[in-house]
């Protein structure tokens, strides 16, 4: 099968599992009215973000190739991408957090395709390609924001997830694609705020996503950098809305140094931010995630990484502190005093070392669950896992032996010992027995008629993560969405309109054009009276050819659009603005 995008030596290295995400740019679906909407928002964006933006935006516009006038191609941006060892992929609005980091993990940057209408010039909640490229993408030219992201990426894709996290990725995803959806009834988008709100009133104890999330947007999103009275923007969501950039300048917006407290800060996608972060530094940023990530059971482990895992009811893995990693869905902890003592899979499980899956140890043979005890043997200071062949074979632990191990908590494995299997190190990781019983008290874990029973060897639980230690041991190609972004079905009135849009764009690169700006600017006033940003170019075109009469006869009429819609008023005065203060300069 082809793939849905021109690939390279960055992109070459994703796994499949995200693959499944990317689909193509289909560049030429973008009308002459997507190309202003992106060429009006640049314009306005870089007049205005040169003052206000952190100077890696500007530098990175260049470094990554993102034009002004043109919505980028992101064959074209992966060209120059490649170069400060980044590539970008095409995807359908939002996906799932855990992908969308790992995607970061591997240096690409997801960016949605599609972009906004022209109602929503300002801000759209779904993710677009003003949002992606012109707001995530020039920051990568810092290698150390740069680095800051794949290391985000690399430990967000660990942290695990609650059940309603999925509800409410879901429920975001559809309230973005439904406002950004053409003729929407506004009751569908009042009902679809209504379920957010819900969800982020009954959301419980936030997980470990749920928190680096609020991360991620705190400083990816909306981030602000430098001294706490005049900070400049970096984060995408800021850099990306022309309305967002200009409000959080402003005393409405309250600026609060950045701490892992932030972590705890929840945020509503559908609304202008009441309070922002700000860090001194990109280094600071670091400083921060590596706090966090102290806190996650990636590092911990233990008993509450493994409630994390259970609780979350996905695919998640375990890791002993021989390196030993169980894969699979956890669903039982025996514990005691504190610590947990028996660990539970159920379904298709998966044993590794080290993210490689040990031989003869796949889901296909562990189709049923995997069991095993952790700790030490009861009244034997040395754990297994530290005892050498001699101790081993001291304790019976020998291949041909029959043998009784009793776990502190009371956890007792009996059985004929077939083998073992060793780290790099030496250190026994496993031991298969047959005819094995296993028990804690009156329950009986495992029986002699189950078959070969593996036990995984570990004196704790070291680390608890999101997903399989290896990836290629599961089907992990399962990604459904469960809608699509609706598409704008054309009425001839639309089509009509673009024409003229394309009509000025071909006047504008000296192209073979086929009606004058006169013929335009009349056909708009008669057929488009509510269009504002047709005339706006117009305007720019007749000032540069000096025809000052034409120039106020469009004045004229987007006067009387300010009139009758004020609340576009201002994105016109903007506009016309960009025009008169290029003439002056």
């Amino acid at each position: 099968m082809e793939p849905a995008y021109e690939s390279n030596p960055v992109l070459d290295k994703l796994p499949v599992h995200l693959k499944q995400f990317v689909k193509p740019q289909n560049y030429e679906n973008y009308s002459a009215v997507n190309q202003a909407v992106w060429r009006y928002v640049m314009r306005k964006n870089v007049d205005y973000l040169s003052k206000v933006a952190h100077a890696s935006y500007l530098d990175g516009l260049k470094q990554t190739g993102i034009s002004i006038d043109s919505i980028p191609n992101m064959y074209g941006m992966n060209r120059i991408l490649e170069e400060i060892g980044w590539a970008a992929v095409a995807v359908d609005g939002f996906i799932p957090p855990s992908a969308f980091m790992e995607f970061q993990a591997y240096n690409v940057l997801v960016i949605a395709s599609d972009i906004r209408q022209l109602e929503h010039i300002e801000y759209t909640p779904a993710p677009d390609i003003i949002h992606e490229g012109a707001g995530h993408a020039p920051i990568i030219a810092n290698p150390e924001y740069a680095e800051y992201l794949r290391r985000f990426g690399e430990i967000g894709c660990k942290a695990i997830s609650s059940a309603r996290d999925h509800d409410m990725y879901e429920a975001i995803r559809h309230l973005s694609i439904i406002k950004e959806a053409p003729d929407t009834p506004a009751s569908e988008i009042e009902e679809a705020e209504k379920k957010v709100d819900e969800l982020q009133n009954n959301m419980g104890e936030p997980s470990e996503m749920a928190l680096i999330r609020n991360l991620h947007w705190w400083t990816v999103e909306y981030g602000l950098i430098g001294p706490l009275e005049h900070p400049k923007i970096y984060g995408a969501g800021l850099l990306s809305s022309i309305g967002e950039s200009t409000w959080c300048m402003t005393d409405n917006v309250k600026k609060l140094p950045y701490t892992i407290e932030a972590a705890y800060r929840e945020f509503d996608i559908t609304k202008p931010q009441p309070q922002l972060y700000v860090t001194p530094d990109f280094a600071h940023l670091s400083l921060v995630l590596e706090e966090f990530a102290n806190t996650m059971a990636l590092r911990t482990g233990g008993l509450s990484g493994i409630k994390k895992l259970i609780a979350s009811g996905a695919l998640g893995t375990a890791e002993l502190s021989t390196g030993l990693q169980i894969s699979g869905v956890f669903t039982d902890v025996i514990e005691h005093e504190g610590h947990p003592i028996y660990l539970q899979t159920k379904g298709k499980t998966a044993l590794s070392y080290r993210e490689k899956e040990l031989v003869g140890h796949g889901t296909a043979y562990h189709a049923e669950g995997f069991g095993s005890p952790v700790g030490k043997l009861k009244g034997i200071n040395l754990a297994i896992e530290d005892m050498s062949p001699r101790d081993l074979k001291a304790y019976n632990i020998y291949e041909g032996e029959r043998v009784t191990l009793e776990f502190e908590g009371g956890i007792e494995v009996t059985g004929d010992i077939i083998t073992g299997t060793r780290n790099l190190q030496g250190k026994i990781i496993l031991i298969s027995f047959e005819n094995c019983t296993v028990t804690h008290g009156d329950k009986i874990l495992f029986k002699p008629e189950w078959g070969i029973y593996d036990m995984a060897v570990g004196k704790k639980v070291v680390s608890a993560f999101s997903g399989p230690a290896d990836t290629r041991s599961f089907d992990l190609i399962t990604h459904v969405p469960s809608e699509g972004t609706i598409r704008r079905k054309k009425s001839e009135e639309q089509i009509a309109l673009e024409t003229l849009y394309q009509s000025v764009r071909d006047i504008r690169e000296n192209r073979e054009i086929t009606m004058e700006v006169h013929g335009i600017f009349e056909s708009v006033k008669a057929n488009h009276p509510k269009d504002w940003l047709l005339s706006v170019e117009l305007y720019e075109l007749a000032v540069d050819k000096g025809d000052d009469a034409f120039a106020r006869e469009i004045l004229v009429h987007l006067d009387k659009i300010k009139a009758e819609s004020p609340k576009i008023a201002h994105l016109i005065e903007d506009g016309v603005g960009l025009t008169d203060n290029n003439l002056v300069e």
